[in-house]
């Protein structure tokens, strides 16, 4: 599917045109090691129309590297959060949903005990899905991107707990087929508490690239993807707040901006261009670009170091940008199953 994604303003009023829907209305629910995000829509011709969302950081994972649990004060967060995706879905009136959780509950010792609360105070029950089930569902929110003429294409996606990898082979008329993908423990949120902090000098930065540079070279080693690469039959699509951001503070965005981001191209040079940038301000000077913000501006300089590897394993001229992937892929499948009911 060549995946379309509308939008639904409310009325002037700002109450919703009708609580009651006239057809199914879906929720897709992502609940991440950094953030959690929910998108509502209703199916429309060619995807989706997006009614209603929401996107909070709360940090799930903060301090899961060094104790294997989530913080009673993480915990409060997100369930705070997902009392308003609660009270949304409610709102609403969602006819089918998914919500999943991946690697900071994956990785926690009292994930179950988490997962029984938020069910009890928000009504929400949360899957946790395997690392390659999440892949897969990034994939499938964001598969329309890729270039048919190119036979294949690594697809990433840099999390707060860790970062999916995917090696495909991409055929004209067919979906995307999975070559082989991996999970790696190298997220923004791990990374920056490991190596970095509110201030990253150049010394960290090289630590947490060779960090990941080591995480993917098994990757690497057994699919031989650098040799495609310099064959020039490789492309490379991002799909995380990393990649966007970057592509937001390339454009000069006064801004962010989903339209000017999502499927747009990225030169390589022009990403590192940004990095160096980055890298070279303080806390507060990336605090301040209106494409980072006071929430990011510790972890952006972790995801730059994830790119940085990945590129230098793989140099690619140019990365595309995907401002979807895992919710979009979830609303897909709950829509096509719906559509086989009927």
């Amino acid at each position: 599917m060549d995946l379309q994604v509308h939008s639904e303003r409310q009325n002037d009023t700002g109450r919703l045109r009708s609580t009651v829907p006239s057809r199914p209305v879906f929720a897709a629910l992502d609940l991440g090691t950094n953030n959690c995000r929910l998108l509502i829509a209703r199916a429309a011709p060619g995807g989706f129309r997006v009614i209603d969302a929401f996107s909070r950081i709360v940090r799930l994972g903060e301090g899961l590297t060094r104790h294997d649990r989530l913080s009673d004060l993480a915990m409060e967060r997100t369930i705070a959060a997902l009392k308003v995706c609660g009270s949304k879905i409610e709102r609403r009136g969602v006819t089918a949903a998914r919500a999943v959780a991946t690697e900071a509950c994956r990785r926690a010792r009292n994930c179950n005990e988490f997962i029984d609360a938020v069910e009890r105070e928000t009504g929400i029950a949360i899957e946790i899905i395997s690392s390659q089930e999440e892949g897969r569902l990034a994939l499938a929110g964001c598969a329309s991107l890729l270039d048919h003429s190119v036979p294949y294409a690594v697809v990433f996606d840099i999390g707060g707990g860790s970062t999916e990898l995917m090696w495909l082979a991409v055929e004209k008329n067919r979906p995307p087929r999975i070559l082989d993908q991996t999970s790696i423990r190298c997220g923004v949120i791990g990374l920056t508490e490991q190596f970095g902090g509110p201030e990253v000098s150049g010394g960290m930065y090289r630590d947490m690239v060779e960090a990941v540079s080591s995480a993917i070279a098994g990757f690497e080693a057994r699919n031989g993807i650098r040799e495609r690469v310099l064959a020039g039959q490789v492309q490379m699509l991002g799909t995380s707040g990393t990649v966007t951001t970057l592509a937001g503070v390339h454009l000069g965005l006064c801004r962010y901006d989903r339209r000017a981001v999502d499927g747009s191209f990225l030169r390589i040079d022009h990403a590192r261009a940004v990095i160096e940038r980055l890298v070279g301000l303080d806390f507060e000077g990336r605090a301040r670009h209106p494409c980072i913000g006071q929430d990011r501006a510790d972890l952006v300089i972790a995801g730059c170091a994830v790119l940085d590897a990945l590129c230098d394993c793989w140099p690619v001229e140019r990365l595309r940008i995907a401002d979807r992937g895992l919710r979009e892929g979830i609303l897909v499948e709950l829509i096509g199953s719906a559509r086989e009911l009927y």
